[in-house]
């Protein structure tokens, strides 16, 4: 369920809260498959699945940057910032890949919205998220997020 704001202000009001859960999403072969044709990277672990299956995960496994690409069409999921003119992908402040998303896996992400601070003409806010893969016992990232929005 989304959460939607109208305002600067009103999404400071959210600061230090939990911004909930998205729906999970399949990490397809296809769409690693896609990343690695965009972004060069054709490791073996990633896009040979006969061979990634006797590698050290037993499968072909999503690339880091391509779990940690979804953070942003998992998190418009669970806010909506509306009343704002531009909205900005500032950074990231910390992530790490704990776990492996294989091939097939589906994933989703929990996340809390850390600190809303003012910038000149908007808003930065730090959000805290992970996403955790279906079944497993770690999460696949663990990501402290930067956005900025401006009024």
């Amino acid at each position: 369920m989304s959460i939607t704001v109208n305002g600067l202000d009103a999404l400071k009001n959210l600061a230090g809260g939990d911004l909930g859960t998205s729906e999970w999403i399949e990490v397809t072969q296809d769409r690693i498959d896609t990343f690695a044709d965009a972004t060069d990277d054709h490791q073996w672990i990633h896009t040979d699945p006969q061979r990634a299956a006797r590698g050290p995960f037993g499968a072909p496994i999503a690339h880091g940057y391509l779990t940690l690409s979804l953070f942003i069409p998992l998190f418009t999921q669970l806010l909506d910032v509306r009343g704002v003119t531009t909205k900005v992908n500032y950074g990231l402040d910390r992530v790490r890949f704990p776990a492996p998303v294989k091939a097939g896996s589906r994933i989703r992400l929990v996340a809390r919205l850390a600190s809303v601070e003012d910038v000149p003409g908007g808003v930065q806010i730090t959000v805290d998220g992970t996403i955790e893969v279906d079944g497993g016992t770690k999460p696949a990232a663990v990501v402290r997020s930067l956005s900025r929005f401006y009024a």
